[in-house]
């Protein structure tokens, strides 16, 4: 590219092509009229060593002639270099014969492949359950439905598993908080990884290891206590990159204005899992193979998705050949980020994308912190309400928990409905005209403040039934954070957004430990669960105040 004095950027359509390019405007004065029309355009060779394609491309090598003669007719240069010709066919497309895709490498021009200018029914139900996103949205879900139930059969088959080993039930908690020492350690670490390698490999051995550990408890559990624990923390240390990666998926198939209703999607999935796991595992006990049953099942269930995931699903929509042009495009102008769709970086981008996370940058930066401290909070005030409720029922409203069948099920079933219904609001918002950082404010203000309100509420209740409804509404609104800070890390900083996620995981993991020890300790102290409830819902409070005047929607790191 000649150096140039003085130049504009000129955008031209020719049909269906969006060309932008660079125009010198250098020797505009001195020149001639050009002649008007292609036609004086004696001979493509001119145009050869801008672009060598196939004869079936021709038309679009005219097109780029018409735009150079009529650059030339306002008196300007369109300043075009060569690149490499690539027969790769577009995503969708079938390669026929020996048609070249054109690919234009240029300092100034962005003529982003060539393609049409199409329209997609983004809106459209039918049209979205056969795309390519639609699949990867519910692999995903799957995967996390799988990475709950897990968890959630150890807690089902704690007794009998106790019983037959002679546990105490220190020992048994123990057993049962060894998953978290794992689970701490690998958010981060699973976050920089995908960030570096993709969300599809990393989830892929995810899956397959935390499966391997569930099949093989029952196993570690008949031969020793630093076998059992091994496997326990294996199955953490796995566990620990899912949130990363389903993050990582869907800031690549998504555009922005459905990463909500995307996220709401998987976590409704990662609810369902609890209640999938505590309904089927009960069953699973009861047969003739006792306590190993659920622990194969799922564990069995989880290589079969693994199987699917990677023969059906694409790292990203440029490298899966089933996405039609339409949807490809859709998706690319709606992410703010090329290489999130697989376009390829410069090297130079590449070098710095493969780096050691810069952590000491993440963390200098307020809407970092915004998006931890809102991770710990939720998870305080999660782990509170799943953990300590039944004893709060027990003792202060005299309910036997054990047939109380809502409680298995219906709070998590509701943070499944309430976290879909906070998506799909949340993307409303965005499409139409509400900013990105107002949006993410009130969703996550929601998240807060409504279990503050229920947490109170609950407080000055007496009856079961009431407190039951305050409880699932508690848990209900705190779903409207999926569509908050579950989904700012992708907004703040796209490539670093697996290992933002795993920081507040690791902080949010943190807060579960303390919260789970501590309320035990504060109602032991103090003598009273209820001004325990009260400190919480001033956290929850503080942590909105602290939410709406840091975090912001709009890109931080790039």
């Amino acid at each position: 590219m000649q150096a140039m004095a003085s130049s504009c950027i000129t955008t031209s359509r020719i049909g269906g092509l969006v060309i932008r390019g660079v125009s010198d405007t250098r020797n505009a004065a001195s020149r001639t009229s050009s002649p008007t029309s292609c036609d004086s355009c004696q001979s493509l060779s001119h145009f050869t060593p801008l672009f060598r394609l196939s004869s079936q491309k021709i038309n679009s090598v005219s097109a780029i002639r018409n735009l150079r003669c009529r650059a030339r007719d306002n008196h300007h240069d369109l300043n075009l270099i060569a690149a490499p010709i690539s027969t790769k066919p577009y995503p969708g497309e079938q390669k026929r014969d020996n048609t070249a895709r054109p690919q234009v490498a240029t300092t100034g021009v962005d003529l982003t492949a060539l393609e049409p200018d199409v329209e997609y029914e983004s809106g459209s139900l039918p049209r979205f359950l056969t795309s390519e996103r639609a699949k990867v949205v519910a692999m995903v879900a799957l995967a996390m439905a799988l990475c709950n139930a897990d968890r959630v059969v150890m807690s089902v088959a704690i007794v009998p598993m106790s019983a037959a080993h002679g546990w105490s039930q220190s020992f048994a908690g123990v057993v049962q908080s060894s998953f978290l020492w794992g689970y701490l350690l690998s958010p981060i670490a699973g976050g920089a990884l995908a960030d570096r390698y993709g969300g599809k490999v990393v989830m892929a051995w995810g899956v397959a290891l935390w499966s391997l550990a569930t099949l093989c408890t029952p196993w570690a559990a008949r031969q020793s206590l630093p076998v059992l624990l091994t496997v326990r923390v294996l199955m953490g240390l796995a566990e620990g990159v899912a949130m990363p990666c389903m993050n990582n998926m869907i800031s690549k198939w998504f555009p922005r204005t459905e990463r909500s209703r995307a996220v709401g999607m998987t976590m409704a999935g990662f609810h369902l899992g609890s209640v999938a796991g505590l309904i089927i595992s009960p069953t699973l006990l009861a047969t003739r193979f006792g306590v190993k049953a659920p622990f194969v099942a799922f564990g069995l269930a989880g290589f079969v998705w693994l199987a699917v995931w990677l023969v059906a699903i694409a790292a990203n929509p440029q490298s899966q050949p089933r996405i039609s042009r339409e949807e490809f495009q859709y998706i690319k102008r709606g992410n703010e980020d090329p290489a999130s769709v697989g376009l390829k970086l410069s090297s130079s981008a590449s070098s710095r994308s493969s780096a050691v996370p810069p952590f000491r940058l993440l963390l200098s930066k307020l809407p970092t912190w915004a998006i931890i401290v809102a991770n710990f909070m939720n998870n305080w005030g999660y782990f509170i309400l799943l953990g300590w409720m039944p004893v709060y029922f027990n003792t202060v409203l005299g309910v036997n928990l054990k047939d109380a069948a809502w409680f298995s099920a219906v709070p998590w079933a509701m943070m499944a409905a309430v976290g879909f219904v906070a998506g799909a609001s949340s993307d409303t918002l965005l499409q139409r005209g509400v900013s990105v950082t107002t949006t993410r404010k009130i969703m996550q203000s929601i998240g807060f403040l409504g279990p503050a309100v229920a947490l109170l509420a609950l407080n000055a209740v007496k009856n079961p039934m009431v407190a039951a409804a305050w409880l699932t509404a508690a848990l209900g609104f705190s779903a409207f954070s999926q569509a908050g800070f579950l989904v700012n890390y992708q907004e703040i900083g796209p490539k670093y957004a697996g290992v933002l996620h795993g920081l507040s995981n690791t902080a949010g993991t943190l807060a579960a430990i303390i919260s789970t020890m501590g309320t035990g300790l504060f109602i032991e102290r103090l003598g009273s669960f209820q001004s325990f409830l009260t400190l919480t819902s001033v956290m929850y409070i503080a942590s909105t105040v602290f939410w709406v005047f840091t975090a912001t929607g709009e890109r931080v790191f790039h």
